[in-house]
């Protein structure tokens, strides 16, 4: 497969770039050559955002495009129609996000969508992607897929939410943990993301996908109960309910990371149905193996993980955590 790649070096865009390295493609990726490349790869350099910005995609032909932009949707409107007789599949890096609230729990691809321009500037996160499908869409017609994924985890991630949990427990002591322990959770590994991408590309797929675990793949406490064991830590988890963690003024999702309380938000989350895409292939890998590899990466790099800057910074304040912990 000749293979392009927008993005291919950070978290999702690199595991695409790996992903279709191991299967033997062709592999190029239009970045703003920020980082390095795996050597097997074509780098063509361009910044999307800037005028004149897509000339080295101005000749070239693929078998599919592999997309991960999550800013201003004009900018993927721009790549499609520069693509769209040149490419034989997009396959979009999308959200779950872009479903409209409140979100009943359980339903799949068929829920009601968030309003969404192919010709908006910068636009709240959700606004974004779904612009960027319906530009998508407009351009390939029936030749393409929105891989929406929900919450993602793995090696090389760039948000902060199990690194900020594996450094937290690695520190020791008592740690405040969200209740309840058995919440179920539904994440997927950026690596399982990747795999089934570029599977859906090589077999012909076409349409939305919601790209996440089964509901209950995992819980709140084997998530962190692995964190501790992986890191060979001391810390005691104390379990705090979620009505003491709000009325102390913690903000679910950021302050602590992965979690948050039942609700509308939680539906949303780590309730959604992903049947389509079991059924088309999806594979979904055990949670430990995401955590320990995680804190492999993370070992790897000193303790201290990337941070993408258009995104906030995670992590329960210690002041805060103090005063949760109070007898």
């Amino acid at each position: 497969m000749r293979t392009l790649i927008l993005g291919g070096s950070e978290f999702v865009g690199r595991a695409l770039t790996d992903a279709a390295l191991a299967r033997g493609w062709d592999v190029t990726v239009f970045n703003r050559g920020r980082y390095e490349l795996p050597p097997q790869v074509r780098p063509l350099v361009g910044d999307r955002t800037v005028e004149g910005g897509l000339a080295a995609l101005a000749d070239g032909e693929w078998d599919v495009v592999l997309d991960t932009w999550s800013a201003a949707p004009r900018a993927v409107r721009d790549t499609a129609d520069l693509l769209a007789d040149r490419v034989g599949r997009y396959v979009y890096i999308s959200t779950c996000s872009v479903y409209a609230e409140p979100t009943a729990p359980g339903v799949g691809e068929e829920a009601p969508l968030v309003e969404g321009s192919p010709d908006d500037g910068d636009v709240a996160y959700p606004i974004a992607k779904r612009g960027a499908e319906i530009a998508i869409e407009r351009a390939f017609g029936d030749r393409y897929v929105h891989a929406r994924a929900g919450l993602i985890l793995g090696p090389r991630e760039n948000i902060g939410r199990l690194p900020w949990w594996l450094n937290r427990i690695a520190r020791g002591g008592p740690v405040v943990a969200p209740g309840p322990r058995e919440s179920p959770l539904q994440f997927i590994d950026a690596r399982d993301l990747a795999e089934w991408s570029v599977h859906a590309a090589q077999a012909g797929l076409s349409g939305p996908y919601n790209l996440i675990s089964p509901t209950g793949h995992t819980t709140m406490g084997e998530l962190l109960d692995l964190c501790v064991r992986v890191t060979g830590s001391t810390a005691e988890l104390r379990w705090i309910d979620p009505e003491t963690i709000l009325a102390a003024g913690v903000q679910p999702w950021i302050e602590l990371p992965v979690w948050v309380p039942a609700g509308e938000d939680y539906n949303s989350i780590h309730r959604r149905d992903v049947s389509k895409a079991l059924a088309a292939g999806l594979r979904i890998r055990p949670t430990a193996e995401t955590v320990a590899d995680t804190w492999t990466w993370l070992r790897a790099l000193g303790g201290v993980a990337p941070q993408r800057p258009d995104r906030p910074v995670v992590g329960l304040p210690p002041e805060k955590e103090a005063e949760l912990l109070k007898p």
